[in-house]
């Protein structure tokens, strides 16, 4: 529910800058000629993700003969999510790892997938990423980027300085909205919460000065960005799963060769199916040693009813707004299994 909160270093994307050659190539010419995929993610190089995305580009490398190779921008060096895809429109990166977030910035309807209340569990974002893969990489061809392969980032929860108990309890506080994010921000409208909007950069020195105090954001997130030293209180049960995914500009994708078309495809695969394995088990490490830390658990079961309404509302104002009422209900079905 409140994926909007989380960080890229949970997903993965690439495109291509060719190297052409006008013109007869010799062998020594066809040889020296490559594919550089310039990749841009907030994720340090040193995390899970970016261990699993050096993998990616060595196996890519390796099964393209060397035609196609990997170029990281780590640890947000290129800008938050949003300058990302400005950058790979501009022609100045050619991939990103996006959250939903940067997702959203390209295709505003798949967003639904963020909707409160919906995708809640990984069992239900399997059933929708397998019943609505297609319609999803038909929207973002539509839009100039290929769609290579889904990831998450871990289970959603709301921390923070003071115990958030129910919706109410976010009206007296500050709680952090992505600046890009219409999801959660239109959440704390229908709370009656008021949200400080920032870039994710940004988070760390706002908990300094207590400029915000409620971020949602996974276990594992909150650990790696150190924003946990900050905060005092997390949500025991998840509120949504934090998706992500690995996009490419369809102009420079559109320049490999069908055959390496598809093998950056397989790869993008596997290295995503390696990519949550990993981060579920590191977020599920994460829980606990938030809770080592002396962070408390709170327990938002008893007001679970004013969530639900809170969440429906939501749902009801993005209807028509950021997504149609019809690709909501295909996602409904699908994360509930009741779909075609």
């Amino acid at each position: 529910m409140y994926e909007a909160a989380k960080k890229s270093w949970f997903v993965f994307v690439l495109a291509a800058a060719c190297l052409l050659v006008g013109g007869s190539r010799t062998p020594r010419a066809e040889a020296e000629a490559k594919t550089v995929i310039r990749y841009a993610t907030l994720a340090p190089g040193a995390s899970t993700f970016g261990k699993i995305l050096k993998a990616w580009g060595r196996s890519l490398n390796k099964e393209t003969e060397g035609r196609v190779e990997f170029r990281y921008y780590s640890g947000g060096s290129q800008g938050d999510e949003r300058d990302f895809i400005r950058k790979m429109r501009a022609g100045q990166v050619d991939a990103a790892g996006v959250t939903m977030i940067g997702l959203g910035i390209v295709v505003r309807p798949v967003l639904v997938l963020s909707a409160p209340g919906i995708i809640e569990t990984y069992e239900q974002l399997g059933r929708v990423r397998e019943k609505m893969n297609a319609r999803f990489e038909e929207m973002f061809e539509d839009a100039g980027f290929v769609l290579l392969a889904w990831s998450d980032a871990g289970q959603g929860r709301l921390m923070s300085t003071t115990p958030i108990v129910k919706p109410a309890d976010l009206k007296l506080s500050r709680p952090w909205a992505w600046k890009d994010d219409p999801i959660f921000a239109e959440f704390l409208k229908v709370v009656g919460a008021n949200a400080v909007r920032l870039g994710v950069p940004e988070v760390y020195a706002a908990l300094q000065t207590k400029m915000v105090d409620v971020v949602p954001s996974s276990a594992i997130g909150a650990v790696v960005l150190q924003w946990y030293t900050k905060l005092k209180y997390m949500s025991k049960d998840s509120f949504g799963i934090v998706v992500g995914a690995s996009v490419v500009k369809k102009e420079k994708f559109e320049k490999l060769s069908r055959e390496d078309q598809q093998i950056l495809k397989d790869t993008a695969v596997r290295a995503a199916n390696a990519l949550d394995k990993a981060v579920r088990r590191d977020d599920a490490q994460a829980y606990k040693v938030l809770l080592d830390r002396g962070i408390e658990v709170v327990d938002t079961g008893p007001h679970r009813a004013e969530w639900d309404k809170a969440a429906k509302e939501t749902r009801d104002r993005l209807t028509g707004r950021i997504f149609s009422k019809s690709l909501l209900e295909e996602v409904r079905a699908a994360a509930g299994g009741t779909g075609p």
